[in-house]
């Protein structure tokens, strides 16, 4: 079967012969988007045109429309019809290397930068509760404080406003060991890591440990930077530093580690900061919610055990935006002198105006206030969370400490896949994350944002939530399909 589809555009499929025209007609449209012919945002034609130049049922069409947006193919969105999805799944041609989304877990991720009704994923703070009126507020104190030369070149570490800010906060919140000419202030985690990666080859590092599950950019980054990285292994502890033997640097997050949502208790850090004084190694620490913990006292960061052996990485876009691009490096004296040239070779320095503003939003104690008030709506969502679940799917397990902007739900062996699960949450407009996307390997889980919705979203999300997960303690998943709420 062979037919034209019109809807501004010609579509040719072929469907074959045979039986089970819905299965021919899901055949067609994947091979479709995976040679190429139906490139990233193509519209399709409605079902209606599409039933009627095929010649077969419309609710076939719409069957079809309907799983292939489910797997991550296609996306539908009212008003604005039927589309291939952003992520490409064509196949790589001969010139190029990239390849082809294919696998369940690698379809799962394809919700990634697409607009959903309700989003869980991992990494965002609730981005509509930004002070905007403490910021302009502190923006034009700042302002007219400055002096003129505020706004020429400035030193690459940053205002000393805010250096010195950062200073008092991070001893007094962290327990950070440090003065204001330690400090470089960056364009948030991102350029921070690449700096001292950086910094490190010049200075002779050639190899970092990174733990084995987490975001993918920062190990590229290192690598990129002429690092080897070496996977460090982990266990409900965090990190296992034990396996730590002649590496030059490692990256650790003890206080909350991404994803596992795990805490490396006194023992531990106490071990990694003697591996690093008796190696003369580096550890570089990723501190990037150490202000939200829920059920204690934050513990304090690493740094304060060894400044010398201790690069300190924060960052405001969990407590306040990452669009702020506003981060920090707090630096051992031996690497600051290659640190500063490499962020005067990267963009001479961060923006000025925001610098003076989260200086003067620091001073002013309008920070801490902020990040109190956010730290009790995080902590009210994570106990929702927790209560929801145990009602409605009592057999998922919530994994990890009480503190940061997500939680990490290990699912029974026997239910539905990952992908399944972030499949089916898409058809109900929510956007989740299954703990494959960061390396794990080890059984089902997903990793909930709870901190990214909106207020006024944060209840539907967790309502499709769980009319997801209702249904995972099944033994068996054939058939299975998520309750709609």
């Amino acid at each position: 079967m062979t037919g034209w589809a019109n809807p501004g555009i010609d579509l040719h499929l072929d469907l074959g012969a045979g039986r089970g025209v819905r299965a021919r007609l899901e055949q067609a449209l994947r091979q479709a988007v995976r040679d190429g012919r139906l490139a990233p945002g193509t519209q399709l034609p409605s079902s209606r045109v599409l039933a009627q130049d095929l010649g077969v049922a419309r609710n076939t069409v719409k069957d079809v429309y309907d799983q292939l947006v489910a797997e991550g193919w296609l996306t539908a969105r009212q008003g604005s019809g039927t589309r291939v999805a952003r992520e490409t799944f064509a196949e790589p041609s001969h010139s190029k290397t990239a390849p082809m989304v294919s696998t369940p877990e690698e379809l799962a991720e394809s919700c990634l930068g697409q607009d959903y009704p309700y989003d869980l994923r991992s990494g965002s703070p609730d981005l509509s509760s930004f002070p905007r009126e403490v910021w302009l507020a502190a923006s034009r104190r700042a302002l007219a404080a400055a002096p003129y030369e505020a706004f020429g070149y400035t030193d690459p570490r940053g205002r000393l406003e805010l250096r010195e800010s950062l200073a008092e906060y991070l001893a007094r919140v962290r327990g950070v060991r440090t003065t204001p000419e330690l400090i470089v202030v960056c364009s948030g985690f991102v350029q921070a890591i690449g700096l001292l990666g950086r910094a490190l080859y010049k200075v002779g590092g050639r190899q970092i440990a990174v733990e084995a599950l987490g975001l993918p950019d920062p190990p590229t980054i290192l690598r990129d930077a002429g690092l080897e990285t070496v996977q460090l292994s982990l266990d409900a502890d965090g990190a296992r530093v034990d396996h730590l033997t002649g590496e030059d640097a490692a990256l650790l997050t003890p206080s909350h580690q991404f994803p596992t949502g795990a805490a490396m208790p006194p023992a531990r850090r106490t071990a990694a900061v003697a591996w690093a004084c008796e190696h003369g190694a580096l550890i570089v620490e990723d501190d990037y919610d150490g202000e939200f913990r829920y059920d204690r006292q934050p513990v304090g960061a690493i740094q304060g055990l060894a400044p010398h052996h201790v690069a300190y990485a924060g960052t405001t876009s969990k407590s306040l935006a990452p669009g702020l691009r506003l981060g920090w490096l707090v630096l051992p004296p031996h690497l600051l002198e290659q640190v500063i040239r490499e962020k005067h070779l990267a963009d001479r320095h961060s923006s000025v105006f925001d610098q003076l503003t989260l200086a003067e939003l620091i001073a002013s104690g309008g920070y801490d206030r902020h990040v109190r008030h956010m730290r009790a709506r995080y902590r009210r969502r994570r106990d929702q969370l927790v209560t929801a679940l145990g009602q409605h799917a009592p057999h998922v397990r919530v994994s990890g400490i009480a503190a940061g902007l997500h939680a990490v739900l290990k699912l029974p062996a026997d239910g539905p896949t990952e992908a399944e699960l972030v499949a089916c949450a898409q058809q109900q407009g929510l956007a989740l994350e299954g703990m494959a996307s960061f390396g794990n390997d080890t059984g089902p889980a997903l990793v909930v944002g709870y901190g990214t919705p909106p207020e006024h979203a944060f209840a539907g999300a967790l309502e499709r939530l769980c009319a997801v997960l209702e249904t995972t303690g099944a033994r068996s998943h054939r058939g299975w399909s998520p309750q709609r709420p």
